[in-house]
């Protein structure tokens, strides 16, 4: 049995995030991630000479923090700013919050700045968990029957995971089990040759679905005709077991409706499902804790969603279990 100080399950923002706050302290951190690289939803698929961007889209600054951060990674030559032409589709709705000052992206594709941030780390990729026990230490069994040990623990899966990780009878296992995450399916499609738009992304307030964005027109993604599409929450709901080849049917066909350019059939055509992507009330906690078991549970879903909130509760997470250790 493998020990470290701290285990984290999860290399997505929040886990990278404490991971690295940790590890630059001099905790000893393994990550273990299902996946083959680290992303999470901030992911990008590669088919031939198309590049998507099939989950998180872009990142937007709220607090003087992240703004620093974004300024950093900036200086760095790991974000840049995206500019699309973009429309409406539908009623503009009434958010309040108005139009981001910048919209930002990781480059070469929404996972590079989280693949800068395991550098150095010790990841264990294609790991999945399976159970999770404390007794006076963590002990964390993989799915290949390894095991590691470690004084703290943090989880990053998505809540209702997680609160199975846990178990009905731990003292945080009902506030997870009532963190509702809405599910998206995405639509990755290439095409031979330019679609005539008079958009590079649009918000979609009409239909089945919500987003659309031309991913070659983001910095660094080369010049190959790729667009992402995302359906709507409630429309990914009511089809979540759906056969993927039938929801890029369907979705297409939306897409057409809306936009007659994409008439012409595409090189590439993929469906892609996000059974949890937005929290449909998140919470605005920063992470949960459980300093008795040196146990926090952290995510976008934890502090007010999106990849701003995900990165804030990876920070309070790690201050929190490096305080504890």
């Amino acid at each position: 049995m493998r020990a470290t100080d701290v285990v984290v399950v999860g290399a997505g923002w929040a886990g990278l995030t404490a991971a690295s706050h940790l590890a630059a302290r001099g905790v000893s951190v393994t990550i273990v991630e299902k996946a083959r690289g680290p992303g999470g939803r901030s992911s990008t698929r590669r088919e031939g000479v198309f590049a998507f961007d099939h989950g998180a889209q872009y990142f937007t600054a709220r607090s003087e923090a992240f703004r620093r951060r974004i300024e950093a990674w900036e200086g760095a030559g790991l974000v840049a700013e995206w500019r699309p032409r973009l429309r409406v589709f539908g009623p503009r709705p009434d958010s309040g919050n108005g139009a981001p000052d910048r919209r930002l992206v990781a480059l070469p594709g929404m996972n590079g700045l989280l693949r800068r941030f395991a550098e150095g780390l010790d990841c264990r990729y294609s790991s999945r968990v399976v159970s999770v026990r404390f007794d006076s230490h963590w002990q964390v069994e993989l799915e290949d029957d390894s095991k590691l040990e470690s004084k703290a623990l943090l989880l990053t899966a998505p809540p209702r995971q997680a609160a199975t990780l846990l178990g009905p009878d731990h003292l945080l296992h009902a506030q997870l089990e009532g963190v509702e995450m809405r599910p998206c399916w995405a639509l990755m499609l290439g095409y031979e040759n330019t679609v005539r738009t008079d958009f590079d992304a649009a918000f979609v307030n009409q239909g089945g679905l919500a987003w659309i964005a031309r991913n070659c027109t983001k910095p660094q993604r080369g010049s190959a005709e790729s667009w992402v599409v995302h359906a709507n929450a409630g429309w990914s709901s009511s089809r979540i077991e759906q056969d993927p080849e039938r929801i890029a049917d369907c979705m297409l066909g939306e897409l057409r409706d809306i936009e007659p350019a994409f008439a012409d059939d595409p090189v590439v055509r993929r469906a892609h499902r996000w059974r949890y992507a937005l929290a449909d009330h998140p919470l605005s906690a920063g992470c949960l804790l459980d300093g008795a078991s040196r146990l926090a549970v952290a995510g976008d879903w934890c502090s007010g969603s999106r990849i701003e909130g995900a990165w804030s509760s990876g920070v309070a997470a790690g201050r929190r279990l490096e305080a504890l250790l």
